[in-house]
């Protein structure tokens, strides 16, 4: 018995480990790298989203663009370590609300098409995003 469930999982390690993370098939780091400094300038520059960056420093932005990059690389089989606060500390009283959270996929979209990212992977990327809506969207 031990050693049918041993072949089991064995086996089922090698499916696995042939199928690409999404991290690989987005492009690797650096692919993911450029599609969200993309997506950080349409942010700071959408006029309705750039209040939370109009008071924040150069230094400051650019930390929040590599926490994001490392964010996203984690959390899709990436290498990388996320260092960062969790979703809900580093969002709590910004007041984002629903109307916030529409922009910021609609420019998502935006960097995502403009990087060729679509189909199944532009929908993984979605879905997980979407899934931290609850964690930072206080207003509806």
């Amino acid at each position: 018995m031990k050693k049918i469930l041993l072949l089991l999982l064995l086996v089922s390690s090698l499916a696995l480990a042939d199928k690409p993370t999404l991290y690989q098939r987005l492009g690797g780091y650096d692919k993911i790298a450029s599609l969200l400094t993309d997506f950080h300038v349409r942010l700071k520059n959408d006029p309705q989203l750039g209040r939370f960056w109009k008071y924040r420093s150069i230094d400051g932005k650019e930390r929040e663009l590599q926490l994001l990059i490392d964010f996203v690389c984690a959390h899709t089989g990436g290498p990388m370590h996320y260092a960062g606060r969790d979703m809900p500390t580093s969002h709590i009283g910004m007041m984002i609300s629903e109307s916030d959270w529409k922009i910021f996929i609609r420019l998502l979209k935006e960097s995502l098409k403009k990087y060729d990212i679509k189909g199944e992977e532009s929908k993984e990327v979605l879905a997980f995003i979407n899934s931290l809506k609850s964690s930072m969207v206080e207003v509806k």
